[in-house]
């Protein structure tokens, strides 16, 4: 049986990452994209209407991208069509070169592979759309395992299933309560309180502010995820 002291002592060897406004710096594709995708619709840049849905969306980064689509459109139809439409568009500014890895990411990944931690990349785009990030930043082979909301029964943030989904297939720790969640939006930290995530850490590299992180639950608040490894390696001290 595990005792409380075990579980103390056993290492975070999950660590499920968020991508943009974490591990990767976007400039402000998605509120593009979105207003690609809304214009389709017939919401013009500049109108009530447009103003009121992007601020719909700032406050919702993080969130799977359909869920946002259906509560600002509606019916189903529509909201898929939106969707595929804000795919294509912020699929088409990454195919631009318009995406980077924010700085000290990719060597954070890296020193925790090198520790022996599984690293887990997760999104709330569709598929291709991740794909096509981690091709245009060469990080296909960077971790085992990146999910998206379709990998994990089509519930993005702030359900927790993504972080359960990385939990489950990769067998890294016995105890949930072993796993570090990090993003940049209270979406994620939603999502890593409710999977029961040992550390729940916020970055100040993306979409919102300390005293929204905390108060979703962020257990630690960082300046990036750079800072990351270190905040492990005190942790298991």
């Amino acid at each position: 049986m595990t005792s409380p002291t075990d579980i103390k002592r056993d290492p975070y060897n999950l660590v499920v990452l968020d991508m943009a406004g974490t591990t990767v710096a976007d400039g402000g594709l998605v509120e593009q994209a979105f207003s690609a995708a809304a214009q389709r619709l017939g919401v013009q840049p500049g109108s009530d209407e447009h103003t009121r849905q992007l601020a719909y969306v700032r406050a919702t980064m993080g969130e799977s991208k359909i869920s946002v689509f259906r509560y600002l459109f509606g019916d189903e139809d529509r909201a898929q069509y939106a969707n595929t439409a804000f795919e294509e568009a912020y699929g088409e500014l990454v195919d631009g070169g318009r995406i980077a890895p924010l700085p000290g990411a990719r060597e954070a990944v890296e020193r925790l592979a090198a520790e022996g931690r599984t690293v887990a990349l997760t999104t709330g785009f569709a598929r291709t759309t991740q794909d096509a990030i981690l091709a245009a930043l060469g990080w296909q082979d960077l971790v085992p395992l990146t999910l998206c909301p379709a990998d994990a029964g089509g519930r993005g943030r702030p359900f927790p299933d993504m972080v359960l989904a990385a939990f489950l297939r990769t067998g890294a720790v016995d105890d949930v309560r072993r796993t570090v969640v990090a993003g940049d939006t209270s979406y994620d930290m939603l999502s890593g309180v409710r999977s029961g995530a040992g550390i729940v850490a916020g970055v100040l590299t993306g979409a919102h502010d300390r005293d929204q992180l905390a108060r979703h639950g962020a257990t630690h608040v960082l300046g990036s995820v750079a800072e990351l490894p270190d905040l492990i390696a005190r942790a298991e001290a």
